[in-house]
């Protein structure tokens, strides 16, 4: 994610968990991921976001099928969940928020259900074995509404004048679908998206098709490649829709908001270059498609890297489409197993834009750092180490993003341009459709190195105040 502002002050935010009784918060917490119990965790124990995600369970697959209107702002849902058990479970938890549930079926059984502030509590028929494939399905319908974080901002289903913008992070994916929200679970998906014909229905992957009747154009999308549930998205408006494939078999499709048309041309078309410049530094792009998704919402005042086509609340610079690109390597493709360690995605994005900066005519890397150095001890750079804000309320803020990418031109100085570059490629690549921790990153830096790097870590992703300059 990066908002539309340069300074390292990052505008972002924590999730809420307003809508989750306390005492239930406290519990995960105490409960830790998993029991002994046959009870689905409510949680996957993150440390900031106790809530997100849910034990007991693994979704392969979501086929998500949504109806919407922008008028009345309705919308009707159906998500069939493919899963495995990943313990014996006569319980389960999902998480959706605020929308009314319908139905629920599991195996095609009728199963019961309660709610609890975010988590939808599912007792199937009969007790699932460990190990055991099964299928949920979840019809439900409301007026979907995003959730507002403690800095003021919007995270989830963001209604604007022509449709909805559609961004999940790090919670705001159980706004419109019900599911396994946590980055640690990682799921291919189905979209069949039904608009009125005047709307574009833009999710992730490939478009297999479209078709109108009767008023309305249904949009059907296929991400095949792992996602974890709050890079989904399902955004809809009023778009000016461009689609071509890249010479390196990329298919691309833009979708603009013709009012923010004119100054989001000269950029997006440089996204195949960008693309092509970041595939020589970190290895083959992940994806089948790519894409951008331009919208015109000044209420939400950032953008997010939603898999394969990121969505932007304006007209993106070059800087963000080059940030949000680097994202389908570092964040995407490598995802996170905790929230407190965001920095490797924000981080590494970030620096993504002091190298192509570099290695396109501008301000060197060393450069960035050194104008960020100078800033002062007091300033909020230096507020909490990238690697341990301290809390949900951190984890956008400044040292994750700038002082992040200072690590790692720390790192490049201290290794060597050569064997930096490898550093990068193998993370990217060993890591995979998978998940990556810092602890992993570190092995993998001493490992290429054969240098002993705890110091230079533990000064600059984990110690407060400014460092002294290397």
């Amino acid at each position: 994610m990066r908002p539309p502002v340069r300074r390292p002050a990052v505008l972002r935010r924590e999730a809420v968990l307003a809508t989750v009784p306390v005492a239930l918060a406290a519990l995960v917490v105490a409960a830790g991921p998993a029991s002994a119990s046959t009870f689905g965790a409510p949680g996957v124990g993150d440390p900031y976001f106790p809530l997100a995600g849910n034990g007991g369970y693994h979704v392969a697959h979501y086929d998500l099928t949504l109806r919407y209107d922008p008028g009345s702002r309705h919308l009707d849902g159906k998500a069939v969940l493919t899963a495995r058990a990943t313990q014996r479970l006569s319980r389960f938890d999902l998480d959706l928020n605020g929308l009314k549930v319908t139905g629920l079926t599991v195996d095609h059984a009728k199963a019961e259900y309660r709610r609890y502030g975010q988590e939808l509590i599912v007792t199937p028929r009969h007790t699932l074995r460990k190990g055991e494939r099964f299928q949920v399905k979840v019809t439900y319908a409301g007026e979907p509404a995003p959730v507002t974080d403690p800095d003021g901002s919007l995270d989830g289903w963001i209604p604007t004048d022509d449709g909805a913008f559609v961004v999940g992070e790090p919670q705001g994916a159980m706004t419109w679908f019900p599911g396994n929200n946590h980055p640690k679970d990682k799921s291919s998906y189905d979209f069949t998206i039904t608009v009125p014909k005047d709307r574009t229905a833009v999710a992730n992957g490939v478009l297999l098709g479209q078709s109108t009747k009767n008023g309305r154009t249904t949009f059907r999308w296929r991400q095949k490649e792992p996602m974890a549930a709050y890079l989904a998205t399902a955004t809809v408006g009023k778009f000016q829709v461009k689609q071509y494939t890249t010479r390196d078999g990329i298919k691309v499709y833009d979708a603009v908001d013709p009012r923010e048309a004119a100054a989001a041309k000269p950029v997006l078309n440089k996204l195949p270059s960008v693309l092509e410049w970041e595939s020589k530094l970190f290895g083959p792009y992940p994806y089948r498609a790519a894409g951008s998704i331009v919208d015109h919402a000044p209420n939400v005042g950032y953008a997010l890297e939603t898999q394969t086509r990121p969505v932007y609340d304006r007209a993106p610079d070059l800087s963000t489409l080059v940030h949000e690109s680097a994202h389908q390597w570092f964040g995407d493709s490598v995802s996170l197993t905790s929230w407190k360690e965001i920095w490797l995605n924000e981080g590494f994005a970030t620096y993504a834009e002091w190298l192509y900066s570099e290695q396109h005519g501008g301000q060197s890397a060393q450069d960035s750092f050194d104008e960020l150095y100078e800033l002062p001890a007091s300033d909020d750079l230096w507020a909490f180490p990238p690697a341990d804000p301290g809390s949900g309320a951190n984890i956008f803020g400044a040292p994750v993003y700038a002082r992040g990418a200072m690590t790692l031109q720390v790192l490049r100085t201290a290794v060597g341009d050569r064997t930096f570059f490898r550093i990068l490629r193998a993370w990217a690549t060993e890591h995979r459709y998978g998940h990556g921790t810092t602890a992993q990153f570190e092995h993998l830096a001493e490992r290429l190195s054969g240098k002993s790097l705890d110091a230079l870590f533990h000064t600059w992703l984990y110690t407060a105040g400014k460092p002294n300059k290397p």
